[in-house]
């Protein structure tokens, strides 16, 4: 009895099915269609498979489609992701730019000239500079300014003490001492300055013998 339900059940189902199609097609179609039906009628193991392999076609389109849009859900979250990192690449960039700004901004401080009182510009460390004369009654203030190698500065009598130069380096200031000597400046003699203040030579001197 179940083997000849089955296959009722298979051809009312595919007539149901051309039903709906036959009224698309053409006069010619339907002939055609109504022929290759009746032939399935006799045949209804023929048409059974026709039905199931039908469905099973279904079924994996179906599941296809399902996995082709879990695959465009997870690509969309993927893209999502992909975007927020691009942001935080580009905000570390920035962040890394803004950091290595600073750092020139801060060696440049280290290293740059201020200003003095003296009119020069102030170096971090240690300088040297050679002194050629103290005056009472001469005042060259006004050639200190943007003079960086000519500077001065008034002690508390009143004397003011003329410099030229500006050296890092001991030796190189023993040089220019000697140069101004041979030109006729017999006072010159080397100051040191630290920080911008004037400090004894021996303050320093054991430095400039190590190196």
């Amino acid at each position: 009895m179940k083997k000849i339900v089955i296959p009722i059940l298979s051809f009312a189902l595919m007539f149901s099915c051309l039903n709906a199609a036959f009224a698309q097609m053409s006069k010619q179609e339907k002939k055609e269609w109504k022929k290759k039906a009746k032939a399935y009628s006799k045949d209804l193991e023929s048409l059974k498979t026709l039905v199931e392999e039908n469905q099973s076609l279904n079924s994996q389109v179906s599941k296809l489609s399902a996995d082709n849009n879990n695959l465009k859900s997870r690509m969309s979250d993927k893209d999502a992701k992909v975007g927020e990192l691009e942001e935080d690449v580009t905000k570390l960039r920035a962040d890394l730019s803004a950091s290595k700004a600073e750092v020139r901004k801060l060696k440049t401080t280290e290293t740059e000239a201020s200003p003095t009182s003296s009119g020069t510009r102030m170096v971090k460390g240690v300088v040297f500079k050679v002194q050629i004369g103290a005056f009472r009654n001469k005042d060259l203030s006004k050639y200190f300014d943007n003079n960086e190698n000519f500077s001065g500065e008034t002690d508390a009598d009143g004397m003011q003490k003329i410099s030229l130069g500006q050296f890092t380096d001991y030796w190189e200031a023993d040089t220019f001492k000697k140069y101004l000597r041979e030109m006729g400046v017999r006072d010159a003699w080397i100051v040191p300055y630290k920080d911008g203040q004037r400090v004894p030579i021996k303050d320093v001197l054991e430095g400039v013998v190590a190196e």
